[in-house]
């Protein structure tokens, strides 16, 4: 099946989760689904399968952490880092400091180096350990910034953007569950779009496909491809269901010159594309329309629906960790023959 564009795509989708979720839960949702970038959403959550079935949106302070003298907001701001906090409404009785020293060991987990935070006063006023290392007009901005009202608990990570995108974005997973600010029956769907085209491989410093190599960039971004191939961004879409991620497509490249560009970008070289993909490039030389499609993951589907937390309740034949399946036994012992036909031989486990 072709398509123009995601939009038909999106569209065929949005009509099934109404279908479904009417039909095996009998709840109402409203079409058209919300549509996030994946921009906005790292912005405003710190991921990009964010679940929106409650508020608690991340604030950037940076802009105040440069002109304070604590050292912490300082330095990492002057290093081109970032701060960014929660506000958590009517949590400052709610969590005590040993609790609060519970949630910075927790987020360390995710990379942070520590976690500052302000209790808002009866009388407007923020109080911390740290208070003292701020201007009276910087803890102003920051609680204007925060929105903050008094009884609210304001958490700060000061460190890089993935950082803070990574440990708030638990943080609010956390604390949501933990203060009860969702109806756990509540179904909440939405569209993540425009992600980034590619990202940098830390190991090799060179770009690798965000989605894969075949995905179409937006005809706006075409020009980004050899200019600034981390502006371009793709004509990708992610279905997001109460925080999880439950399906995924994109549109792809239907022309050959195109394709050919992103090949050259990964490091892939001509004659091995042609080895590797000569089949699909013919075809692109020929003429292929604009086509796309989108892989639903039912079984994430049918643990959502049914409210359950682990993947695993949902799986007829699970496996463990090493990838076994204790019903079959799998992975079982090869004899020589299925070996001789594959072309492949077994060695000796040198020993130790």
């Amino acid at each position: 099946m072709s398509f123009v564009d995601s939009d038909d795509i999106i569209g065929l989708i949005d009509g099934l989760v109404a279908k479904t979720a009417k039909k095996v839960l009998g709840k109402d949702v409203t079409l058209p689904l919300p549509r996030m970038t994946y921009d906005e959403a790292m912005r405003r959550f710190g991921h990009d399968a964010p679940d929106l079935r409650f508020a608690m949106e991340i604030v950037d302070v940076t802009s105040v952490a440069k002109k304070t003298e604590f050292r912490v907001f300082r330095a990492t701001a002057d290093a081109g880092n970032f701060v960014r906090g929660l506000r958590v409404e009517a949590a400052a009785e709610k969590y005590s400091r040993r609790q609060i020293d519970e949630l910075t060991e927790f987020v360390k987990e995710f990379g942070a180096k520590g976690l500052a935070w302000f209790r808002v006063e009866e009388d407007g006023s923020l109080w911390s350990p740290v208070a003292k290392n701020f201007d009276a007009e910087h803890l102003a901005e920051i609680k204007s910034l925060m929105s903050g009202q008094p009884g609210d608990l304001l958490m700060f990570l000061a460190d890089t953007w993935e950082v803070t995108c990574k440990g708030l974005y638990a943080l609010r997973k956390r604390l949501g569950a933990e203060l009860k600010l969702y109806d756990p029956g509540q179904l909440h769907c939405s569209w993540i779009t425009e992600f980034p085209m590619f990202d940098r491989d830390e190991e090799s410093g060179r770009w690798v496909a965000m989605h894969h190599p075949f995905t179409a960039p937006l005809a706006s971004d075409l020009e980004k491809l050899e200019s600034d191939p981390k502006a371009c961004r793709a004509q990708a879409y992610d279905l997001v269901i109460n925080g999880s991620e439950a399906g995924g497509g994109t549109i792809r490249i239907h022309d050959q010159q195109t394709q050919s560009k992103v090949f050259k970008l990964l490091g892939i070289d001509e004659a091995t594309a042609e080895d590797r993909f000569g089949f699909l490039l013919n075809a692109l030389r020929y003429g292929a329309p604009p086509h796309g499609g989108i892989a639903l993951g039912v079984d994430r589907w049918v643990m959502l629906f049914a409210g359950l937390e682990n993947i695993r309740e949902v799986i007829a034949f699970p496996k463990t960790q090493k990838a076994s399946d204790l019903m079959t036994e799998a992975p079982g012992a090869v004899d020589n023959d299925q070996l001789t036909e594959l072309h492949l031989r077994t060695l000796a486990k040198k020993s130790e």
